[in-house]
Parts: structure tokens; C-alpha cells; sequence
């Protein structure tokens, strides 16, 4: 408990920098190091508290099927449908997102219970005595009526397993009514049920929501025979076998039963044969257990593709949970035969890889994307490609794709930096003149599709903000809310957009985008020293005040000027230049994060969280803030940062994760860091050493092993002294990406004082 009080105490307040006594309950466990099975430092519960919004049911890798409990309906801690403060437990839904900022999903819930139907639907209990979750597995005793409710899970096939107490009546229900979010436009349309016989039941549900237009299928199966069954649509039970309205549920009696009841449930977002044929995918004489230890085994195959060796098991938990829920999202979209619904509503089928769904693409080129370029180049390669043919579907590269669907979500088009860092690294082997010509399309203004999704969230993939940019350079902030965070991430993206022409011999584009990646000049005001809102006619914000936020309506997004004033990655000298120089740079910095951590304004953001002085690690514009230091007079201070935010922002807790974990973000950025290794600019394949964690690492890359070793590591030693690959010095602290190859050793010497000179 009192370990939670400091989180919460250290989320809304400053943290210190320099120096100090670090807040922290305890001290560090310890115990030697030995092999071990990395999957016992996997924990599934962090981050299912305080804003982290991840669930802790099992799933696999990219899988298409995600059980877990749903136990919050309403509000924004129900993105996931699970909250970790919650006491009731409504059911078991088959697919979840994992640390959105907003709800979807949840579909198909089943909830056993006990006794009579009554005129209410049952809801069960949350008790997290006996709960356990682990890669590939969950388990819950159902409150109140004793049953032992364990969830695992195949690439296509939830897998339920019942327990009921002896002499009690097995009921099943199947809420097809169950929604998350609802107050926030989560809608039912309609639904559907057939009971095809007494082990067999097939369904359909359409929803509008984040996905505005959102269909989807499943197929269950039973291994005990369904002995009475009862479909109500709208309180009022529905003679026969099927039922098709919006408030659809149905309960299945299974009798007495002497043994657990099996439930395996299968989803499509195709049709009903599409679901059938996944769930085929199981064979029939699998049992729960043997899904359990496949499931283990893939975790296991996909977390030792990173060892690390350090004393402290605190960073071994944030660690190895990091890196399992960087490997969530985004999620197989496509069916087992090949077939998908893309962009433009039709059915289409996979030639070769699936398609996915689920990209949180503002949020994941930062740090995800990056990391998996190391650690999965080939996975990296198809989701650019996979992320180009949405373009290719639908018109436009999509900005937060679901199910199908342009969901608009943030900022400007960030798939360019997908593609841009894939075509920097030589993973995009073809295509790469089609890749760019779509790149650049949907960098400029496209009034016919602004149009033609005008009223929908896929308006947004095109907003307003695009044409002034194209028509003065820059977006007015008194004709477009949000406009310098627009301003200065379109500035980046164009950046991009010159680099992939650069690498292509275009020329002209190049010399084009890298004027427009000279935007975020605009918005910088010299005198005071911040990024700020300006008029169409080049007036100055006359109400600035850089601690303010208004979410949603202030010319920044889920932010304020101090903390969008360092976005810059692409030309951070550019940005030094207009502060003043190295020494004003790092001033600057010093005054971030060491100023108050007060965010005023009646409606500020609830992303801003994590805060050292106004530095918000709980929302991703800020993380590259930290290796702003490497530009200024004072470069030690980067791990000074690093140490602070690694050791207070991360814990083995469900409060554990600062900020909302949006699809690997937050986790990828962890992982990364702990490793010593960050991309500062995806688009530069370019890697800056930071403050490692760890004291040994192996990277399993697809061809053999890049070694990793860091002398002399602890908490107070927390400064690089030196730095080394295959024994020469580097001049630089940076790594090419063609440097983390096979059979090289990266070692790394740590110190307790600043190394401020040669």
C-alpha cells in the first residue's frame, strides 16, 4: 500500500532530478543470477491500474483473439473493459485492446453462474484472491457462486474452461447486448443467434463505435451437450432456436455437470463461415492444458529473443511484462483461409501474410516500431507493407486503424514514419516508388476525400489542418484547434517524407519536403522561448500561458506548451539554434524539468501524467525529450532523466505503467531504454546510447546474436564513462542500425559522476 501511495503521489508531481533521496518503498530485491524461466517475470496485471488500461487475459503473439474479464463499463478506465480497482466482474468478451486511451472491442460476453434465471442478468464479483494471469493463461473464482472460471487461448480459438461446485445447476449466458463504453458512442446496431444444436452455437453482431462500422461473427462449441437453452431479446423470451434483435442474450443449461464445461469460441470479422473455419483450427483432440503449454512455449520463443541479465528482479518484472505487451499489437485482422473486410468494406484475401488491425501508429513509431526492427525485422517489414495496403484500399495511409476502419485518431499521418524508418533500415525490398507516391499523397490536402467522409472519424485522417498547411505554411490556431501540435508533427512527418525521396533519387520532392519540415519554425516565438498558437494573420496567441492545457481545444493536444515546445526530433540542432544555442538549450531543458508540475486549466488533459516538472513521460510527445540533453553543454543529464523515469515510472505493480500503455508504447520505450539503446528520430537508422539497466544482454537477431555488456552498472552508477563495439572506442554515443549485428559486442562502462569532459 504505501508503494502505491508514492506512484500516485509521483504521477502528479515532480519527481527529482538531480541528487537526492529517490522516492521508492523499498529497496530493490536481489538474488543471483541464474537460468531461469523468463515467463515467471512476466506479469500480466501491471498496468491494469491507475491508467494503464491493459488486460490481463491470455492471448499470443499478434493474435486475433483476446478473452479476458470485463469489469468496467463505463468511462475511460473502460478501454480494456477491465480496471483493477473494479468489484464487479460481468463476463468473459472475446476481444480487448490493450492500453487505448479509448474503448472498443469486448465483444461475445459469456458469464457462468449458478441457479434460477432471474428477470436480471447475472453479475458476478471481482476478487483478486486466487486470481492469477500469466502468459497463455487466466484464472478467477466467480463470485458469488464458487466457480473456477480459467481462459486460455490459440492464434484464432478462446478457450474457457468452468469449473462448477457439485450439485449446482451449470448455467451459461451469452450477452450479445454487452458493450464497453457506451457513454462514449459505443453502439449496438444488431445482433443475431442460432443454437445449430445441443454443442454448437453461432452469432453476429454489427457495432459503431471508435470502428464506425464494426461487423463480427463467432462460432462456440461445447463439450458437455446443452440441455435447455432460452433466448431473450428485449426481456421477452424468443420462441425456437434463434433470435436477432439488439438486447440479445441467451442462457444455456448444462445440467449437473461431474466434470468442467469446455467452451472454445471462434471470431471473423469476415462471416459466419469465416468464424467456423477458425475454430476449426483447433483440433478436436487438443486438450485445454496442451493449449495452455503451447501458448507458454510461444511466449517463451518470442520474450528469450532478448536476455538480460541483472540482480535486480524488479527490472527483470517491468522488463520481460514490458516486452510481453509490446507484443499484443497490433492484432491478426485476417481469417485463416486468407480472407480480410479492408478499408474500402470489401472482402479481399491475403496473398501471402495476414493483415492486421489495430495500429496506435502516433503512438508506436516512437519507440514499438524501432524495436521491433531489431528484434523482428521481418514482422517489421510486413507491417509496413501491411500498412501500405490499407492506403491501397481505402485512399489515404490510415491514422489508428481498426477493425476495417479510419478511425482519424490524432495527430497529422504518422504511418510516413513507418514507412520512412522501414525504407531507412532496407526493409521495404519493393514497391518503394509506390510506397512513397502514397506517402505523399497523404501529406496534402485531398478535398474530395475530406469530403466524402465528412461527419465521420474518418474525416479526421484529412482534416482542415492539411490545407493550411498546404495553403500558408502553417495551421492558424483561429481556424483550427490543436494547431501548433498538427503544426509540429506534420513538420516531422514531411521530414520523413524528404528522406524516403532523398533515398529514392527524388529529388524535387525531397527539396520540397524539406522546406515544409522547416514548419515548426512558425510556431516558435523567440522572445519567450516557446512553441505558441498563432492567427491566420500572424498574430501571436495574446493568451499564452504555457502551463495550460484545455483538452481538445487549446492549439495543443493532450499537452501544453512546455511539453510540445521540444518536438522537434528530426532537427533538434535546428531547435537549439532558435534557443540560443548549446548553454540556452540546456537551460531551457533544466527549467522543464525542474519547474512546478502544476497543469493549469479547467479541462486539462487527464494524458498528462508522469511528471518531472512539466515533462510528461505518461504521453508519448515527450519521450524523446530526454536525449535533447546530447544537443547542449550538458549531455550526462540524459541519464540523469532515464535513471529517474526508469526507476519511478516502471513498477512491478498494476499501477506500474504512468501512463495510458497504448498498443507497446509506453512498454517498447521501457524495453529500449533498459537495454541503454534509443532511436531519438525513427527515419535515422541511428540508435543513441542512454543509461542501461541491465548488466548483460542478447539480442537473438534472425541471423545470430548481438551481445551487450555493461561494466560497472548500479542504480548511483547511473553515468556512460565509456563505450565500445568490438573493442574500439566510439566517438559518438551512437549506434547504426547496421552496427546491432551478429557477432558484435557492445560494452558499455558505467561511473557515479558525469563524465563532462574527454
Amino acid at each position: 500500500m504505501v508503494k502505491n501511495l508514492l506512484w500516485h503521489i509521483n504521477s502528479k508531481g515532480m519527481l527529482p532530478l538531480l541528487g537526492g533521496i529517490a522516492l521508492s518503498a523499498c529497496a530493490p530485491k536481489t538474488e543471483p543470477q541464474e537460468k531461469r524461466d523468463v515467463l515467471q517475470f512476466v506479469d500480466p496485471m501491471i498496468g491494469t491500474g491507475f491508467h494503464g488500461h491493459t488486460f490481463p487475459g491470455p492471448v499470443v503473439p499478434h493474435g486475433q483473439i483476446q478473452p479476458s474479464p470485463d469489469t468496467h463499463i463505463m468511462g475511460w478506465e473502460a478501454s480494456s473493459g477491465y480496471h483493477y480497482d473494479d468489484k464487479t466482474l460481468y463476463g468473459f468478451s472475446q476481444n480487448h485492446l490493450s492500453g487505448t486511451g479509448i474503448g472498443d472491442l469486448g465483444d461475445f460476453l459469456f458469464l457462468p453462474f449458478t441457479g434460477e434465471v432471474g428477470a436480471e442478468k447475472p453479475v458476478g464479483r471481482l476478487d483478486h484472491n486466487g486470481e492469477v494471469a500469466t502468459p497463455g493463461y487466466y484464472s478467477i473464482e466467480v463470485l458469488p457462486w464458487d466457480i473456477k472460471a480459467e481462459l486460455t487461448v490459440t492464434e484464432r480459438v478462446s478457450w474457457q474452461r468452468h469449473t462448477y461446485p457439485q450439485d449446482s445447476e451449470a448455467q451459461l449466458m451469452i450477452d450479445l447486448s454487452h458493450i464497453l463504453q457506451p457513454n462514449w458512442g459505443h453502439l449496438l446496431l444488431e445482433s443475431e443467434i442460432q443454437i445449430l444444436n445441443d454443442s454448437t452455437i453461432t452469432g453476429y453482431r454489427r457495432t459503431s463505435g471508435w470502428a464506425n462500422e464494426d461487423p463480427i461473427w463467432f462460432s462456440c462449441s461445447f463439450d458437455s451437450p446443452i440441455q435447455m437453452a432460452k433466448i431473450i431479446q428485449d426481456s421477452i423470451p424468443v420462441q425456437g432456436n434463434q433470435g436477432k434483435g439488439k438486447a440479445l442474450i441467451t442462457y444455456l443449461s448444462f445440467g449437473k455437470l461431474s466434470r468442467p464445461l469446455n467452451v472454445k469460441v471462434a471470431i471473423s470479422s469476415v462471416d459466419g463461415p469465416g468464424s467456423m473455419a477458425n475454430l476449426a483450427t483447433l483440433a478436436m483432440d487438443t486438450s485445454f492444458d496442451t493449449v495452455v503449454s503451447r501458448a507458454r512455449r510461444t511466449w517463451r520463443q518470442e520474450l528469450e529473443k532478448i536476455e538480460i541479465t541483472t540482480k535486480d528482479t524488479t527490472i527483470l518484472t517491468n522488463f520481460y511484462t514490458a516486452l510481453y505487451h509490446s507484443r499484443i499489437a497490433p492484432m491478426t485482422f485476417s481469417d485463416a483461409d486468407g480472407r480480410y473486410r479492408g478499408m474500402d468494406g470489401n472482402i479481399h484475401k491475403k496473398r501471402y501474410g495476414k493483415r492486421y488491425t489495430a495500429y496506435s501508429l502516433w503512438d508506436v513509431y516512437r519507440s514499438w516500431y524501432p524495436l521491433m526492427t531489431l528484434i523482428d525485422p521481418d514482422m517489421a517489414r510486413e507491417w509496413a507493407y501491411d500498412i501500405h495496403q490499407h492506403a491501397e484500399e481505402g485512399g489515404l495511409l490510415p491514422k489508428w486503424p481498426l477493425n476495417a476502419n479510419y478511425t482519424g485518431t490524432m495527430v497529422g499521418y504518422p504511418a510516413v514514419t513507418i514507412l520512412a524508418d522501414a525504407l531507412g533500415k532496407g526493409l521495404l525490398d519493393s514497391l518503394p516508388e509506390r510506397v512513397l507516391n502514397t506517402a505523399v499523397r497523404s501529406s496534402q490536402w485531398q478535398p474530395e476525400f475530406h469530403e466524402k467522409h465528412k461527419g465521420t472519424r474518418a474525416e479526421r485522417v484529412m482534416p482542415k489542418h492539411i490545407y493550411y498547411k498546404e495553403k500558408l505554411g502553417f495551421v492558424p490556431m483561429d481556424r483550427q484547434k490543436e494547431s501548433v501540435s498538427y503544426g509540429l508533427e506534420m513538420a516531422y512527418y514531411d521530414w520523413c517524407i524528404a528522406r524516403m525521396a532523398e533515398q529514392l533519387g527524388r529529388e524535387s520532392i525531397a527539396t520540397t519536403y524539406r522546406k515544409k519540415a522547416k514548419a515548426y519554425e512558425h510556431y516558435f516565438d523567440s522572445k519567450i522561448g516557446f512553441m505558441r498558437g498563432k492567427n491566420e494573420d500572424g498574430s501571436w496567441n495574446p493568451n499564452f500561458n504555457p502551463r495550460f492545457s484545455d483538452h481538445l481545444k487549446s492549439p495543443f493536444v493532450e499537452g501544453n506548451s512546455w511539453q510540445w515546445t521540444p518536438f522537434v526530433p528530426h532537427d533538434l540542432k535546428g531547435l537549439r539554434t532558435l534557443m540560443g544555442g548549446k548553454e540556452k538549450m540546456g537551460v531551457w531543458l533544466d527549467s522543464l524539468f525542474t519547474t512546478s508540475s502544476v497543469i493549469e486549466g479547467e479541462n486539462a488533459s487527464a494524458d498528462i501524467t508522469g511528471l518531472i516538472g512539466q515533462y510528461a513521460h505518461g504521453n508519448e510527445p515527450s519521450h524523446h525529450v530526454p536525449f535533447m540533453y546530447q544537443e547542449t553543454d550538458r549531455p550526462w543529464r540524459t541519464q540523469e532523466v532515464l535513471n529517474t523515469i526508469m526507476y519511478d515510472f516502471y513498477a512491478p505493480t498494476p499501477e506500474g505503467i504512468i501512463g495510458n500503455e497504448d498498443c507497446g508504447q509506453m512498454s517498447a520505450w521501457y524495453v529500449l531504454n533498459a537495454l541503454g539503446l534509443y532511436q531519438v528520430t525513427p527515419g535515422i537508422p541511428e540508435f543513441t546510447i542512454g543509461r542501461p539497466l541491465v548488466d548483460h544482454a542478447r539480442l537473438q537477431l534472425p541471423r545470430g546474436v548481438f551481445t551487450m555488456e555493461v561494466a560497472n552498472n548500479s542504480r548511483s552508477n547511473k553515468y556512460v564513462h565509456r563505450v565500445s563495439l568490438n573493442g574500439k572506442a566510439l566517438e559518438t554515443p551512437i549506434l547504426r542500425y547496421t552496427d546491432i549485428a551478429p557477432g558484435n559486442i557492445l560494452s558499455i562502462h558505467m561511473g557515479n559522476t558525469p563524465k563532462k569532459t574527454e
